[in-house]
């Protein structure tokens, strides 16, 4: 009993001992923990007896022990033993609490998951371990061992694991410790999926025969309660979006999703239900706490949550036919686009009606509510305890009920149930003052919240006539009517009490614009009119003038406010597009009140404005401008997102009457702004109103106005035919668009959004957001259009813009981006002139001053003294900036003259590439120019321009490579390193895509005769190029995601097009590329690994075959070889076929990678067949399990042999050869990956023999001689087993001293 204990202590601890020489005390020191590693200690066959030694030998001579243990084919394990492990996995969590040697203790819990079968041991210490800790990490260990090894456990072991767990927690319902039940159960639920496909009917229901019992009550309330935590876990395993990774594929986590769906989920509803009615009358009779209301709360629960369930199958096809509304034909699909809440359509199918529809459950539960709620209305708190709060989810959640599970009854019984809770649910809400007073004075909000979810579930499930009319069966007002009412005193709420923190307020106007965005956003397929019923309109308009004139208040109030509770309304005018979008859709519901009232309200702002001037401040009226600018523009137009947005249709359909175009309300709204927005060209006018805040939001709206109203084309095709139903309707539409177009007021309105543009960019100088605004929105948006940009080009004030950039210094104040973008949008101008002619004479006008500057400068002699002076590196920088955005807008017509642009500015890049070294941002902008014109030009270039661009490039290469070289070094600490990292990564990745662009000359190309007429080759260039750019390419700058991506796209590309050229690289930049290649095969990303996969299967496909035509192929080094004296060489292609190998058997990866690991594997195999053999026979050899080792060994010949497979590289071979690997990989992948979590790789020359579970500090006292391949023997030798055996479980460690006595292994025949 003594000889485990003292083994435990000296395996957990480094214990000193010395013994003196009459043995008259022990004197030793204790130091600190060192971490354990359990292992599987394998039993012996029936009639043997296997004796594990080990022994140890400090100097020689010197101190020495050796010790071994007995154990016969049972595995006999005594009482020490189990305790032994149990204290120190006690001991191991202890020391985490108390953070003493964190790591060591860690890896000794890590081991005890890792091990072999540690469900003895395991079990023992739930069963006995008093630390809670420490049987939390006992059931995580048998999750582990089970999930890992459930294929080795037999049948009747598979079961007592999940029957040992569901006993615990039974017999243990009474602990304190809720999260370890909570554990035990997570298991037993995790253990029972992963063999639901494999257990019988009748063990299901086995299983679940005695949580039935437990759930109903028969065992007591401790017992209920936990049983219904299992139900809880077991749902939560079965769900997709809360299931348990187990190494699985999808079809197996679908398949029990489905059965248990289909079998058991209705089954557990009952259970639930049963329970909780059953404690319901205590609980309501009770008064004081008592234990029921726990299981009636867990009960609950698991209904949310079942109901919860994404019920698919069955249902999931009748609820398709059907549509999930009844109330209408068409099925009204979910736009979750604005909505900030969530809402979940509960669609549990026809077999569900009986229990949730006709067995008055629903009455039930809003009885017992109500009664709850009756008896603590005095108790404020009780609306926030875990049965109040449970029991109104459960409420929400029967709102959201739809589909089949209702009859075809043209939606009565859907109407009824829903009548049924807004019954009960309108008390929670009604009269809203009174409850909002309420709040106020600190009645708990949750009840008016989930209310308001509520009425957003019925939302979710009617049209907005039905949503309505429920209610006017209760009240004399319908539901919308209460909606307006809820968010008027929301509202109301919202500008009292302005804070930076999210109040009961800020939660329920965002559920309430949720739920009038579900009412109002057009879902209905079928092309039915959603529109509002007349009182719905009239709730509309009150609340849409609620919003406009609280947004006016809260605009006026935040002038005066010195505090940031209006922080808020300063936002950016993007940030607030979401909910701007929702008071749009309540604005259009009421588009006949909704324009007259922002006419009104804008045309008071103006007119306050004018007769204040001079006299009072006009802050307060700058900012409620401002408010109705960005409602006004959301109301009339919507975001293009790529398209030309048309006119809403609410304001179509609504203005019929109207056909002349100075009296529609849209035009007369609209032309006030437009005549507001005029005024900002008058420089006395700009000055005194107009803020650059103020032209942010004039900018917006006139870039969002003219996307639909600005020379709107003519409809066409499918736009038109749509209003060909209704004549007035098309008659209105002509007149509001015509007012801006071509033939009427379009070209004014026009020319005056370019002066105001013009005008904005010099008046306000460093206000980045307005410039970006005109820049990219405004004046990008107007030259996408055809239509307009025909009429742009025409214009004297388009003309004065671009010469004024081109030739005024004012503009270089802007931000060099927006320079980049505006030069951009004025050479896509082009596209609107006639003639090419044109087009090339206007980038020439536009682009020579840039150019001349730039040689002018080049060309000073003493640019070395000037270059570093701030505003010549920021006039330089501008320039480049300008030169990218020209760049970047090349076309056909205008390929000429940019050629020339950049041709012209060759030899100033290089010499500012050389006097600008040490200026990272500079040189980044001189590569991408170079990048993003020669992107633009090289596929138009003829031969002879050809090769001054690939010269160009070449020169440019070597000197950014002599610049560049050695620049980082090792020397610098980590910070400047990683600052220094961050400018390199930018400008490598510019070099590959430079590199990449001269590489798509070879694929597309209209030059009408080949490069190498002039003696340039593009392989050799970009040859030229990985030599220099190779170098500097760091498996510390793979780590960022671009430059990774943009390396491996390129590499892949030349590897694929140019696979010659890689034998022709140096012996450094060669093994470079395939240490890169290797780092790509394990990368985390999976579109980098195919790149890789990509180019080893180029280069092992060109070695094959210009080897079969007797050609060098890779050279020397590309395969294995072995020589005179018998010492093995193994080439490149041997090391990838090793690598992939690994990485398909041993490692995680993406299963969409198969195909392209085939792709790469089959050359790899034909290249070096004879290291595939050897390979497969080291698996072979490894594999101590009889049945293990056959399958193998059948699997390893069908990979090469089925299917005839040839050795030749064609498609239809790859094709067969990926058939081969996916059933390669389904039948062995499995159980070899079971034996890699037993252990680690433990050096760096060892490949899959020691993925079977051996390293250092951790063997298994096993056969040597019988399972260890002869490659690792010699190093399993040198290792100590130095700990106790237990419960089977090996606690192994290194020999200290390799030199001494060495482990033995022995099996001896008694």
């Amino acid at each position: 009993m003594i000889r485990p204990i003292w083994e435990y202590i000296t395996g957990l601890f480094d214990v000193h001992l010395d013994f003196g020489p009459e043995f008259g005390g022990i004197r030793g020191r204790v130091q600190a923990i060192k971490p354990m590693v359990l292992d599987r200690w394998i039993m012996p066959p029936f009639g043997w007896i296997k004796i594990n030694t080990d022994g140890s030998a400090m100097g020689a001579p010197g101190n020495s022990a050796c010790g071994g243990i007995f154990r016969d084919c049972k595995g006999a394990a005594d009482l020490a033993q189990l305790q032994a492990t149990m204290q120190a996995i006690e001991l191991a969590c202890s020391s985490i609490q108390m953070h003493v040697n964190p790591a060591a203790a860690e890896a000794t819990l890590l081991s005890l998951s890792q091990s072999p079968r540690p469900y003895h041991a395991c079990q023992f210490i739930l069963e006995n371990s008093q630390l809670a800790n420490a049987r939390f990490q006992a059931a995580g260990a048998i999750r582990d061992a089970a999930i890992r090894e459930w294929a080795l456990l037999e049948a009747a072991d598979r079961r007592g694991l999940i029957s040992f767990c569901l006993c615990f927690i039974m017999n243990n319902a009474n602990s304190p410790e809720g999260y370890v039940l909570v554990k035990v159960a997570s298991v037993a639920a995790q253990l029972l999926k992963r063999g639901w496909p494999d257990f019988t009917a009748a063990e299901k229901d086995a299983f679940f025969l005695e949580v039935k019992e437990a759930v109903n009550g028969s065992h007591g309330l401790d017992v209920q309660f936990v049983g219904i935590n299992f139900l809880e876990s077991l749902v939560s395993e079965f769900s997709p979006s809360t299931s348990t990774a187990m190494g699985l594929p999808r079809e197996f986590h679908e398949q029990c999703r489905i059965s248990l769906e289909q079998d058991y989920m209705k089954a557990f509803y009952c259970w639930v239900q049963y329970a909780a009615f059953n404690v319901s009358s205590r609980i309501i009779e009770a008064h004081s706490e008592i234990p029921e209301v726990k299981v009636c709360s867990a009960a609950l629960r698991l209904m949310i949550q079942i109901l919860n369930w994404d019920f698919r199958g069955k249902n999931a096809v009748e609820n398709l036919k059907r549509g999930i509304d009844v109330f209408y034909d068409g099925m009204k699909q979910e736009n979750s686009s604005l909505r900030r809440s969530e809402c979940i359509f509960v669609q549990p199918g026809h077999a569900w009606h009986d229990m949730l529809i006709s067995s008055g459950h629903v009455g039930w539960l809003l009885n017992f509510y109500t009664a709850l709620r009756q008896k603590f209305s005095c108790e404020g708190y009780w609306l926030d305890c875990p049965l109040a709060v449970s029991a109104r989810k459960l409420i929400v959640q029967f709102c959201s009920v739809t589909g089949v599970i209702f009859p075809s009854d043209g939606g009565h019984m859907q109407r009824q149930h829903l009548l049924q809770l807004l019954a009960g649910i309108v008390q929670w809400m009604e009269p809203p003052d009174a409850v909002a007073k309420a709040i106020k004075s600190g009645k708990s909000e949750s009840e008016l919240l989930d209310g308001c979810r509520a009425l957003m579930s019925v939302a979710t499930v009617t049209t907005p006539v039905v949503f309505n009319e429920l209610l006017k069966n209760l009240r004399p007002y319908g539901t919308l009517t209460l909606l307006s009412a809820l968010m008027c005193e929301v509202s109301k709420d919202l500008m009292e009490n302005r804070t930076d923190d999210e109040t009961w307020s800020w939660v329920a106007r965002d559920i309430l614009l949720d739920t009038w965005t579900t009412l109002l956003m057009q879902l209905d397929g079928s092309g039915h009119n959603n529109s509002l019923p007349p009182e719905g309109i009239s709730a509309a308009a009150n609340v849409f003038a609620l919003i406009v004139d609280s947004g006016l208040k809260a605009a006026s109030a935040s002038v005066l406010s010195d505090g940031d509770e209006y922080d808020f309304l300063q936002a950016s005018v993007t940030a607030m597009d979401e909910r701007l979008n929702s008071y749009a859709l309540i604005g259009r519901a009421s588009i006949g009140a909704t324009i007259p009232l922002l006419t009104e309200r804008f045309s008071e702002r103006v007119m306050r404005l004018h007769q204040g001037k001079g006299i009072s401040d006009p802050t307060e009226t700058l900012e409620e401008l401002y408010s109705l600018l960005l409602i006004t523009g959301h109301i009339l137009a919507d975001e293009g997102q790529g398209e030309t947005p048309l006119v809403p249709k609410e304001i179509e359909s609504s203005y019929t009457n109207i056909m002349e175009v100075d009296k529609h309300p849209v035009v007369i709204l609209s032309g006030s702004i437009i005549r507001f927005a005029e005024q900002s060209l008058d420089p006395e006018m700009r000055t005194s109103f107009f803020s650059p805040r103020l032209m942010e939001a004039v900018v917006w709206f006139l870039a969002r106005w003219s996307s639909t109203y600005l020379m709107p084309p003519e409809r066409s095709g499918e736009n038109k035919s749509s209003y060909e139903n209704c004549n007035e309707t098309q008659h209105s539409t002509n007149a509001l668009l015509s007012f801006c177009g071509e033939n009427n007021q379009g070209k004014v309105v026009l020319d005056i959004i370019i002066r105001i543009s013009l005008s904005t960019l010099l008046s306000y100088p460093g206000e980045k957001d307005l410039q970006a605004l005109t820049c990219y929105q405004l004046l990008h948006g107007l030259v996408k259009r055809r239509n307009i940009i025909s009429h742009l080009v025409t214009l004297d004030s388009w003309r004065d813009l671009a010469n004024a950039f081109a030739n005024e210094r004012v503009f270089f104040s802007l931000n060099a981006a927006h320079q980049r973008s505006l030069a951009q949008t004025l050479t896509l101008s082009t596209s609107g002139m006639k003639t090419p002619e044109a087009s090339n004479q206007y980038i020439h006008n536009l682009t020579s001053h840039m150019t001349a500057s730039l040689v002018e400068l080049s060309s000073k002699n003493d640019l070395k003294t000037i270059a570093q002076q701030p505003d010549i590196i920021l006039l330089v920088s501008c320039l480049l900036e300008r030169l990218r955005g020209v760049a970047r807008a090349s076309e056909p017509r205008t390929q000429k003259a940019i050629y020339q642009m950049g041709f012209s500015v060759m030899n100033p890049v290089l010499i500012f590439l050389q006097a600008y070294k040490d200026e990272s941002i500079v040189v980044y902008l001189l590569l991408k120019f170079v990048t993003d014109w020669v992107d633009g030009q090289i596929i138009y270039l003829e031969a002879q321009e050809t090769a001054a661009v690939v010269d160009f490039c070449m020169r440019l290469l070597q000197l950014y490579s002599s610049n560049n070289i050695g620049k980082i070094s090792i020397s610098l600490s980590n910070t400047l390193r990683t600052g220094a990292d961050a400018e390199k990564y930018k400008d490598l990745r510019a070099l590959l895509q430079l590199l990449s662009s001269l590489c798509s000359k070879d694929l597309v190309d209209f030059a009408s005769e080949p490069i190498e007429a002039y003696g340039t080759s593009i392989s050799q260039v970009v040859y030229m190029g990985l030599h220099i750019v190779t170098p500097l390419i760091t498996l510390d700058l793979l780590k960022y995601p671009k430059l990774c991506h943009s390396y491996f796209s390129l590499l892949s590309h030349m590897l694929e097009v140019y696979p010659e050229i890689i034998a022709q690289l140096n012996v450094e930049a060669f093994r470079h590329i395939l240490a890169t290649l290797d780092f790509g095969l394990h990368h985390q990303d999976v579109e980098v690994v195919d790149l890789c996969l990509r180019a080893v299967k180029a280069l092992a496909s060109h070695h094959y075959k210009d080897s079969g035509a007797g050609k060098v192929g890779l050279g020397s080094h590309a395969t294995s070889y072995k020589e005179p004296d018998g010492k093995f060489h193994e080439g490149i292609l041997g090391r990838f076929l090793r690598s992939l190998l690994q990485l398909l058997l041993f490692e995680d990866y993406s299963t969409d990678l198969v195909s392209s690991a085939a792709d790469a594997l089959l050359p790899l195999i034909l290249c070096e067949q004879s290291v595939y053999q050897n390979l497969a026979n080291e698996l072979i050899e490894m594999q101590v399990i009889p049945t293990f080792r056959s399958r193998l060994t059948n699997a390893l010949q069908s990979l090469i042999s089925s299917n005839n497979l040839s050795s030749t590289l064609d498609r239809i071979n790859h094709q067969r050869f990926r058939k081969n690997l996916h059933s390669f990989l389904i039948e062995v992948r499995g159980f070899l990956r079971m034996f890699v979590l037993r252990g680690h790789c433990y050096g760096s020359g060892c490949f899959l023999a020691a993925r079977l579970g051996w390293q250092h500090g951790s063997v298994a006292s096993i056969d040597v001689k019988q399972a260890c391949p002869s490659s690792i023997r010699p190093t399993l030798a040198g290792f100590g087993l130095n700990g106790p055996v237990l419960n089977g479980l090996a606690i192994l460690e290194p020999n200290p001293n390799p030199s001494g006595l060495r482990a033995k292994w022995a099996t001896i025949g008694l």
